[in-house]
């Protein structure tokens, strides 16, 4: 009986690929001409051209299963309400990797994840992604959240794909440091505790202490304030455990939106 197919030994070695972390704000973003918007366009413009593109969004979510989606033509989804209908006639139209996501499961064999065909491109990829790279061309996957996991897990579980790096896979977390949508008010400054958790989280990165990242948003009142849900800082930790000693960090877009959705984004290359 022939060995089974190994879709990871069957990819190209590559030079190896920078991991990034996004914030990613308001979707407006993926169409209004800001600071963010146009430091998405350098980055993309600086950038080693990918093979393919991992996004940990933080709007795919599931429990007790992490998902990979392993489709040829993700979907746009348009998955925010009450925006002007220029935002939701965007499409990105890239394809799917589903050899590289197939690969991708492999490597997560001991986290038990799952392929998936029905999930697509949410806006925390599509946004950031329109702007990137506008042309749409560079095959594109997703992974969800297992929102059942802590975030020691999810770290765990990062660390699991860091060999994609070296097949030409760029790995992007898409969240926010801080993230209250309910704490808001545009045109106010950051207020002190949302100032206070970035720092904090900043300065453990800096620190290459990750898992004291991945413990910043696990309890306290200031992890209560800037995550009431935690969805938007786990996508950090997947950057953030695919990196190792030889990555340099830059920070950019260090700054706060709305008062309360730290746009922080940073690269480890």
């Amino acid at each position: 009986m022939p060995a089974p197919q190994s879709f990871f030994a069957d990819l190209p070695s590559t030079a190896r690929m920078p991991a990034i972390f996004v914030g990613h704000g308001n979707p407006m973003h993926a169409i209004d001409d800001n600071e963010y918007s146009r430091s998405w366009r350098r980055l993309g413009d600086e950038l080693p051209p990918p093979k393919a593109i991992l996004c940990v969004s933080a709007h795919w979510m599931t429990r007790g299963a992490t998902l990979v989606h392993v489709g040829r033509r993700p979907r746009t989804i348009h998955d925010f309400g009450g925006f002007p209908p220029k935002l939701y006639a965007q499409l990105y139209p890239a394809p799917g990797a589903p050899e590289i996501a197939q690969a991708t499961i492999e490597l997560l064999r001991s986290s038990h994840a799952a392929a998936d065909e029905e999930w697509g491109l949410d806006h925390g990829a599509w946004c950031v992604l329109l702007r990137m790279f506008p042309k749409a061309e560079v095959p594109v996957f997703q992974l969800s959240l297992d929102l059942s996991r802590p975030p020691l897990a999810h770290l765990a579980m990062a660390r699991e794909l860091k060999a994609l790096r070296e097949k030409g896979v760029l790995v992007i977390g898409s969240g926010n440091l801080v993230h209250n949508l309910m704490a808001m008010a545009p045109g106010a400054p950051p207020y002190d505790w949302a100032q206070e958790f970035d720092l904090k989280v900043a300065q453990a990165i800096d620190e290459r202490d990750f898992p004291r990242v991945a413990e910043a948003g696990s309890g306290g009142r200031l992890a209560r304030l800037s995550h009431p849900t935690p969805e938007h800082f786990l996508p950090a930790l997947y950057t953030l455990g695919v990196a190792d000693e030889r990555d340099e960090l830059s920070f950019f877009n260090a700054s706060f939106d709305m008062a309360s959705l730290s746009m922080r984004s940073f690269v480890l290359a």
